[in-house]
């Protein structure tokens, strides 16, 4: 026979399901209040207005769904900005920002290319950076910016440098030339292809492509092709002052600085980087890779000048290499 306490505790777990759901009636109640419809099991008049009424209650639930949502949801551990782009809507739309309506026939409003958030153009420039990219907006892999990616994929890395590095380490640190030698362009250009169809179902193993080559020339060619480089462009500054300065320790610290300043994406792929360029150098006796050698080879690749001058852009180039050649001696002192 239950007990007085049994009783109680059921009714008390009565009670909060009945004001749960009394509280999910009443907010369903306003949104409706708000749009002048009618809720219950009475038929609402047939208007000409009815349809666009239902559409924009659905819309409203969607948008107070998302914003309950975002409340459980543990964040992300990194900021993306939007990637906004103007876009014509077909049929009414609200902005998912203010909830006020998306005026116009062309051009009502921008949409992020990476998560899909549809606001108004006066409205993008008070979103919070909290873009979620999803795989049904980021189509490709190559050309694609690192965060995007990572953030699409829930990667700590993009899967092209995990799989190229996984796949030259078992099997190519020995090859002479690693990295200096290229990969005919055709293979490299289909390995591309692949990724950007087939993402991390990709096949680069022996069977598929015999040249460790292909696999190198394939990394360097998405590296190449990020908008943002691994060294981002507001980094950029910070880690020529760093190469410029001659005292070790100060050097050192200067180096640090710079890392710190990298977005957690690109800091984690650059450490992951470099400690497997540290990998390649303790071959050096077979593959005749250095870290200077490959610091000439991944300067320009991994750092691009932001809006310079061509001459100012020509002298950097040596403290480019200064640059990578540091993160690679000191790979386990700066990460």
């Amino acid at each position: 026979m239950p007990s007085r306490e049994d009783y109680e505790v059921h009714t008390g777990d009565k009670t909060l399901v009945q004001n749960k759901g009394k509280r999910e009636a009443n907010q369903e109640e306003i949104l409706a209040a708000a749009l002048g419809m009618r809720m219950g099991p009475q038929k609402p008049p047939a208007t000409l207005w009815q349809p666009l009424k239902l559409f924009a209650y659905s819309q409203l639930t969607s948008l107070v769904r998302r914003a309950t949502l975002k409340e459980n949801i543990i964040g992300p551990k990194y900021e993306k900005i939007h990637n906004f782009k103007v876009h014509t809507f077909r049929g009414p739309h609200w902005c998912e920002h203010c909830a006020n309506f998306m005026w116009g026939i062309m051009a009502q409003g921008v949409k992020c290319a990476d998560c899909g958030l549809n606001v108004h153009k006066q409205c993008s420039a008070s979103v919070p950076n909290d873009c979620k990219p999803n795989l049904k907006h980021v189509r490709k892999v190559y050309s694609c910016d690192l965060t995007t990616l990572v953030k699409a994929h829930n990667t700590q890395r993009p899967m092209v440098v995990d799989m190229c590095i996984r796949e030259i380490e078992s099997r190519g640190l020995k090859s002479e030339g690693l990295y200096r030698i290229s990969g005919f362009s055709d293979s490299v250009e289909e390995v591309k292809m692949a990724f950007d169809k087939d993402g991390e179902k990709t096949d680069i193993s022996v069977k598929a492509y015999e040249d460790i080559n292909i696999i190198t020339g394939a990394l360097k060619l998405y590296l190449r092709d990020l908008p943002v480089p691994i060294i981002s462009y507001d980094a950029y500054p910070r880690f020529i002052e760093a190469a410029k300065i001659d005292e070790p320790e100060k050097k050192l610290e200067a180096f640090r600085e710079a890392v710190s300043l990298l977005a957690p994406s690109h800091s984690e792929t650059l450490q992951y980087l470099m400690a497997h360029l540290k990998r390649v150098t303790l071959n050096e006796k077979d593959n005749l890779m250095n870290a200077e050698n490959l610091a000439i080879i991944f300067g320009p690749t991994l750092m691009q000048a932001p809006d310079m001058d061509a001459l100012t852009a020509l002298n950097d180039i040596r403290y480019q290499r200064q640059v990578v050649e540091v993160l690679i001696k000191k790979e386990d002192m700066l990460f």
